[in-house]
């Protein structure tokens, strides 16, 4: 029997690379497994800017970019926390497109259609007069090719889309006097973004751009004389009832606008795949919440606005709605006239809403029509 003093066992274990901390001696000399201390890796955290075009926590909107942050907070486990900040905060309700270009934050939310100035084709990733309702729009990005051709209208400036909420559909807006006709619409200013503010010019009236935050003072000023925002409970939470007398209905114009949040490609791409993965995810939820919320939340504050403020509501006569029609057609075929990038996007647009319509007459239609 060969005998290995503790000289030659304790050299055999520096040989194999085991340390004191791997094995201990008893006091009779027998040899001990002792558990590795744990090595503990701290996780990079990454702390990141969000700036919004909306008020700070305004409902669904404002709230929907908070809960979209915390989401991400919460199913990152920490590891991606997000500040959010309202419009005029760090810049202006329309510059944050810029600024996350730009780097001044790492985030933004807001809607494609107010920067359509940077490319034509931004409108149709939020909404289209008489288009896709919230459904539609988020089958036609997520599985029906929109997101990738989304994707590619914001690369040039380094920016990564998501979808992140829907305001289904919207009012037709606020008037400090009744449209009975068209003859109305001549001299109308009125707020109104996207496709619907080209479609009002054409008709003869005048859109004009206001942040959300300075609706109502524009309104009871009189610097315009009608503003479209979004439905009842946003519309209620702004008071514009206090500035202009009558409600009309439908949104034409914003059927079902999609809300966005945009990432900078350098910092989502210094993100790990599973955060990545994370941030994604998130903004799919946030999506689906904001969904539900309007959903929840318009009926009762029309209730609110109807029977405690006396809000007088109206429809557009059916021959405004078929003039609107007619011009959201013309205003289209300009804008893909006009730009390749655009005439694409609408193509595979167009091609989604004529297969989801022929399914909807005969299941959605159909039903609401015997409910």
């Amino acid at each position: 029997m060969t005998i290995v003093n503790k000289n030659t066992r304790r050299k055999f274990l520096q040989l194999l690379g085991v340390g004191a901390t791997g094995l201990g001696l008893t006091a009779c000399g027998e040899e001990q497994t002792v558990a590795a201390p744990a090595v503990h890796t701290k996780q990079h955290a990454f702390n990141w800017k969000m700036v919004t075009t909306w008020p700070k926590n305004f409902p669904a909107l404002g709230t929907g970019a908070e809960f979209l942050a915390d989401t991400i907070q919460r199913m990152s486990d920490g590891r991606v926390n997000i500040k959010v900040y309202g419009a005029g905060e760090i810049v202006p309700a329309y510059e944050i497109f810029d600024a996350v270009r730009a780097g001044t934050a790492e985030m933004g939310h807001g809607s494609a259609y107010y920067w359509k100035g940077k490319n034509p084709a931004f409108q149709f990733f939020s909404t289209v007069p008489f288009g896709m309702n919230a459904n539609e729009m988020n089958a036609w990005l997520h599985q029906g090719g929109g997101m990738a051709l989304w994707q590619l209208a914001y690369q040039p400036f380094g920016l990564i889309p998501m979808a992140a909420g829907n305001s289904m559909v919207q009012m037709g807006g606020w008037f400090n006097k009744e449209i009975n006709s068209l003859d109305d619409l001549n001299g109308l200013k009125m707020r109104i973004p996207g496709l619907g503010g080209e479609v009002l010019r054409m008709a003869g009236g005048t859109p004009v751009n206001v942040a959300g935050g300075d609706l109502f003072v524009a309104l009871q000023k009189g610097v315009i004389d009608a503003t479209e925002w979004v439905g009842p409970y946003n519309d209620l939470a702004f008071g514009l009832h206090k500035a202009a007398k009558y409600y009309y209905s439908p949104g034409w114009h914003e059927p079902g606008t999609t809300m966005e949040c945009f990432v900078s490609e350098a910092a989502y791409n210094s993100l790990p795949a599973d955060l990545q993965s994370i941030v994604q995810n998130a903004a799919r939820v946030a999506n689906q919440n904001m969904m539900q919320e309007f959903t929840t939340k318009n009926h009762d504050a029309l209730e609110i606005l109807i029977n405690q403020h006396q809000v007088e509501m109206r429809q557009f006569p059916q021959q405004v709605l078929d003039k609107f029609r007619t011009l959201s057609q013309q205003v289209v075929a300009d804008v893909v006239g006009k730009d390749p990038f655009a005439r694409e996007v609408y193509q595979s647009y167009q091609q989604f809403l004529a297969k989801s319509k022929a399914w909807y007459d005969i299941s959605e239609r159909a039903y609401l029509n015997v409910r």
